[in-house]
């Protein structure tokens, strides 16, 4: 730590190559900084990391972040506390006697820039529709205002594979309306705000929106269609019967 604390105030030479490919990745607000060495990195050297937010006008050390060796990531999951501010990060390498120039990320904004994973759906049937409750793939999105937040919802009806697909704003639980009584449909869902579009959807979950009518059932509904129907064809055969009789021409007698 002594070393690096002189390496940073001393004015030594620029000569190390800065290193490359200085990237933020996210996932549910998980933020990782990576980068490679640049060819001729000498063996031993050691990377620090810097961060900059639109608010501020001094770059910080990440504490965790000093003393990085080849190949190793930066969280700063911590240290992006806004979701909704702008941050550049920056890399440089440190070796013995030597140091590099500053090499800088793009610009990353933690909730327009995350990838938001799959949400937890469970599904059940009331009637003529399908109740949905959704939880949040993280909880660090409640740290947003749910007025940016929507569901994009996905529906399957099982019987012919027909689909839609509609946008609700975000609640633990919605209701999708209008659907057949007794059917199938199978839903997945995503989470995606205002600012981010990029989001997964959640495993397909499937559920009837009314319970089925048992085999029993439509057996027995079957079977009263057919005595019905044999009951109506018996009534028919007797009244054109009784017709042809009535109408029958008498027959005369020598």
């Amino acid at each position: 730590m002594v070393l690096l604390l002189l390496l940073l105030h001393s004015g030594f030479c620029v000569l190390l190559p800065s290193p490359a490919n200085v990237s933020i990745s996210s996932y549910n607000l998980q933020h990782f900084l990576s980068f490679w060495p640049s060819p001729g990195t000498p063996h031993g050297a050691h990377f620090m990391v810097q961060i900059l937010g639109s608010r501020r006008t001094r770059w910080t050390s990440v504490s965790d972040c000093v003393d990085l060796k080849p190949g190793q990531t930066c969280n700063l999951t911590s240290d992006f506390m806004d979701p909704l501010d702008h941050y550049r990060a920056r890399v440089r390498a440190i070796s013995t006697n030597q140091t590099s120039k500053w090499t800088v990320s793009r610009q990353f904004q933690p909730l327009s820039d995350t990838v938001l994973g799959p949400p937890d759906l469970s599904l059940s049937g009331c009637g003529s529709c399908l109740v949905l409750r959704v939880r949040l793939p993280t909880d660090k999105l409640l740290q947003v205002t749910s007025m940016y937040w929507e569901l994009l919802i996905h529906v399957h009806r099982t019987r012919d594979g027909a689909e839609f697909k509609l946008k609700l704003p975000y609640k633990q639980e919605s209701v999708i309306p209008y659907l057949e009584p007794g059917v199938e449909y199978c839903v997945s869902v995503s989470i995606t705000t205002t600012f981010n579009p990029t989001s997964i959807f959640s495993e397909r979950r499937c559920s009837f929106t009314s319970p089925p009518p048992s085999e029993i059932s439509q057996f027995l509904l079957l079977g009263l269609c057919g005595v019905f129907g044999l009951v109506v064809f018996l009534l028919l055969g007797r009244l054109i019967r009784i017709h042809v009789r009535r109408f029958k021409p008498a027959t005369c007698t020598a």
